[in-house]
C-alpha cells in the first residue's frame, strides 16, 4: 500500500510541475515543465546521493577509522541480506543520520559525530537499522525524487514572480493564466509540493521504524535512541540542514527541529506516535 501511495503522490508532484509550466506560458510551458521532470527525474536519480553527501561534507570511513559504527552496519548487513553500503560520517555536534544512493547496490549511510558520541551501541544499532531499512525498501531514491520535484515547483514559482514583474503575465489568453496563473503559481505550487513532500516523507518513517525493528530484532533500541534524538535536536538543531531544508526528510528525526518555522512544515510523523508505535510492537 505504501508503494503505491508513494507512486500517487510523486506522480501528483509531476502533474503539479506540469499545471505550473502550463500557468505560467500555456501548452509551451506545460510542455517545457514536463521535459524539465524528465531530467529533474534522471539527475536525482544517478547523482542525488554524491549532492547530498557534499552537502554535509560527509567523510567515508572504515573498520580502522570508526570500528564501532562500521561493525554495526557491516552486521546488520549480513544479517538483512544485503550489499554492505558505504559507511560516512558527518563533523556535526547535532546527533542525526540519513542514507542515500539510488538502490542497495548503491547506497550510503552517515552518522553525526554527535550521534556516535550521545549512542550507546543497542541504540545506534536501533538507528542504523532504520536507515539501512530506508535502503531496503529504496526510499532514498523515492525522497531524492520528491524533494527534486518539489525544488523545481519552487523555481517555477520563482519564475512566475519575475514574469510579473517584467509584465510577462499580464495578458490573459486561452492556453495560459496570464497574470492570474502566475500568481497561482507563485502562491500556491510551493505550498502544494511541500505538502506532497511530507506525505511521502512521513509515510516512509513509519515502514523504516517497524522495518528497522525487525532487522535490529529490538523495537526500544531504536525507541530509547528516538527520545535522545528529539531532545537533542530541539536544543541544538543543525545549522548546515538550515541551509539545505530540501534534505531535512533525509535525516531520522528532522534537523530543524528547533527552527519554528520549520516546524509548521515538519517532514517527519511525531516523535511520540513513532515511540508509541515500537512500543506496542515490543508488547506483542
Amino acid at each position: 500500500m505504501n508503494s503505491v501511495r508513494t507512486t500517487l503522490l510523486l506522480a501528483a508532484l509531476t502533474a503539479l510541475l506540469m499545471l505550473a509550466g502550463k500557468a505560467i506560458g500555456g501548452n509551451a510551458g506545460m510542455a517545457v515543465a514536463l521535459v524539465f521532470a524528465a531530467v529533474m527525474n534522471i539527475g536525482s536519480y544517478w547523482y542525488s546521493d554524491k549532492l547530498v553527501l557534499s552537502m554535509y561534507r560527509a567523510q567515508p570511513v572504515g573498520p580502522d577509522d570508526q570500528p564501532e559504527l562500521y561493525s554495526v552496519v557491516q552486521e546488520l548487513a549480513r544479517r538483512g541480506q544485503m550489499a554492505m553500503p558505504r559507511v560516512y560520517v558527518v563533523e556535526n555536534d547535532t546527533p542525526n543520520a540519513f542514507a542515500t544512493g539510488r538502490n542497495p547496490e548503491h547506497a550510503a549511510v552517515a552518522a553525526t559525530t554527535g550521534l556516535l558520541r550521545l549512542m550507546n551501541r543497542q541504540e545506534l544499532t536501533g538507528v542504523l537499522a532504520h536507515e539501512l531499512t530506508h535502503v531496503r525498501h529504496r526510499d532514498t531514491l523515492i525522497s531524492a525524487v520528491a524533494a527534486t520535484l518539489a525544488g523545481a515547483i519552487a523555481m517555477l514559482a520563482n519564475l512566475a514572480q519575475w514574469a510579473l514583474i517584467f509584465g510577462m503575465g499580464g495578458q490573459d489568453n486561452e492556453e495560459g493564466g496570464g497574470m492570474l496563473g502566475a500568481i497561482a503559481t507563485m502562491i500556491l505550487a510551493p505550498i502544494a509540493a511541500m505538502l506532497i513532500q511530507m506525505a511521502v516523507s512521513r509515510s516512509r518513517e513509519y515502514g523504516a521504524d517497524a522495518g528497522g525493528a525487525e532487522l535490529s530484532g529490538h523495537p526500544l533500541w531504536l525507541a530509547s535512541a528516538l527520545r535522545k534524538l528529539e531532545r537533542a535536536n530541539q536544543a541544538v538543531p543543525m545549522d548546515t540542514a538550515a541551509q539545505h531544508p530540501a534534505t531535512a526528510h533525509l535525516f531520522i528525526v528532522n534537523p530543524l527541529t528547533g527552527h519554528n518555522l520549520a516546524n509548521l512544515f515538519a517532514t517527519h510523523p511525531p516523535t511520540e506516535e513513532r515511540i508509541r508505535r515500537l512500543e506496542e510492537m515490543a508488547r506483542r
